[in-house]
């Protein structure tokens, strides 16, 4: 049986990642989930990464920001973090990374040898930047045929079953707002295992410090990453 691997919102934390590739050696395929960019360190790792192992995937809210110059919608207290990571990001971008982020569909479904999977950002209808928990997700995909449906950009880790279909979403690799630690999913024998494994959290602070972003962002994304931020 093929394995999938399937990734959301590692927003360039490449140290989290690594920590699930060394766990996930032998996948078969990769699903992003996005978002690829804003608040981490490490971008060009992390494309460079796709572009080598990507087999399904869709756009991101910050995604699309940085590659269309607007904004992302995110929440208010993540503001002034994604904006300021965003145009040094844009800073390290090649043409090629650009190019890769703007060919991101908004949605996708595809057909495995396991099941029918059908993938989305934040909403199952397209748009990028509603936040939806579990029984609003239900609501949403009753036009949808599809044994599975992907989403994420709330970064919550959760799976649901309502009728013939599995909603699933993978929280966050880099940035997780449930708890600590790497969140992930595979697909494996016909079934979706939700996964989450520590990670050298000092070391993307570390990179994150080396890097010209203010004392307030750098601050501001040590204490999410550390747990110690509340929000508004």
């Amino acid at each position: 049986m093929m394995k999938t691997l399937i990734i959301f919102d590692v927003h360039a934390n490449f140290p989290a990642l690594e920590v699930i590739l060394k766990q996930e050696k032998d996948f078969d395929s990769c699903i992003l989930l996005s978002d690829v960019v804003d608040y981490g360190p490490n971008p060009i790792e992390y494309i460079d990464f796709l572009h080598k192992n990507m087999t399904y995937g869709v756009m991101g809210n910050h995604d699309n920001a940085i590659v269309s110059n607007t904004d992302c919608v995110c929440r208010g207290d993540f503001k002034t973090y994604s904006v300021e990571t965003r145009k040094w990001h844009y800073s390290l971008l090649q043409l090629e990374h650009i190019h890769f982020l703007q060919n991101l569909p908004l949605l996708n479904h595809i057909e495995t040898e396991e099941r029918s999977i059908y993938m989305a950002h934040a909403s199952s209808q397209g748009d990028l930047f509603r936040y939806l928990n579990g029984d609003e997700m239900e609501i949403e995909i009753q036009n949808i045929t599809a044994e599975i449906i992907l989403v994420g950009h709330t970064h919550i880790h959760f799976k649901k079953q309502v009728n013939n279909t599995l909603i699933v979403n993978s929280g966050s690799v880099g940035l997780a707002r449930d708890s600590a630690g790497a969140c992930y999913d595979t697909l494996e024998n016909n079934i979706i295992h939700l996964h989450r494994i520590p990670y050298n959290v000092k070391k993307t602070i570390l990179t994150l410090q080396h890097n010209p972003i203010s004392k307030e962002t750098k601050l501001g994304l040590t204490k999410v990453l550390q747990e110690t931020w509340k929000g508004e």
